[in-house]
């Protein structure tokens, strides 16, 4: 399976990142908390226009206080600009210095199964067990991911037609979906609180 265009923004300058540039794509899922799936996975093409590249050397050089006001800057990358910036910098210093600042080598470098790329992407700084395991779902859902056991490693997240996450959305009804379906598991954790 070959690698489809992504349609998660509503923003074809956004989505045409996401789709051509993988550093793009981890930054979003990165962005991914506390704010809309469409404006987490915006927030790369807001800092591209704002200091002219998200390649991750650029963006790990930036300076750090100056990084935090391109978060700030209306509209704003994500709600929380000081802690988010600095996550994004230190992936971006991470991809740049363990995978020569090519973030497809995290998922390609020396054919790796998917537990493996699993791994890998939950050493990512930011990146815990639900977030790599959403990521690597979308890996072999829409981007061309063929590690075996990519599946399985990825959970429920990994499942055809589960409509659970960024994974799943392939056009507005599937967003329409995936939204229903995040909010029934939160108002399911809320009741189970009590």
């Amino acid at each position: 399976m070959r690698a489809m265009e992504l349609h998660i923004t509503g923003d074809p300058a956004a989505d045409q990142l996401l789709t051509d540039d993988a550093f793009a794509l981890l930054t979003g899922m990165l962005l991914d908390q506390q704010v809309t799936m469409e404006s987490a996975f915006a927030g790369p093409e807001k800092i591209r226009a704002r200091i002219g590249s998200i390649a991750p050397a650029a963006v790990a050089a930036y300076e750090p206080q100056a990084f935090v006001e391109v978060f700030k800057e209306r509209p704003a990358v994500h709600r929380f600009p000081g802690s988010m910036a600095g996550r994004v910098q230190a992936l971006a210093e991470t991809v740049q210095q363990d995978w020569d600042g090519d973030a497809t080598l995290i998922w390609t470098k020396g054919d790796p199964d998917g537990p493996e790329v699993l791994r890998r992407l939950q050493a990512l700084p930011g990146f815990g067990e639900q977030k790599a395991k959403i990521f690597l779902a979308l890996l072999g859902k829409q981007r061309g991911l063929s590690a075996s056991g990519w599946r399985e490693a990825a959970g429920h997240y990994g499942q055809e037609d589960a409509f659970l996450s960024v994974a799943d959305i392939v056009s507005p009804e599937s967003l329409v979906k995936v939204r229903a379906s995040k909010q029934a598991a939160k108002a399911a954790a809320k009741a189970a609180k009590g």
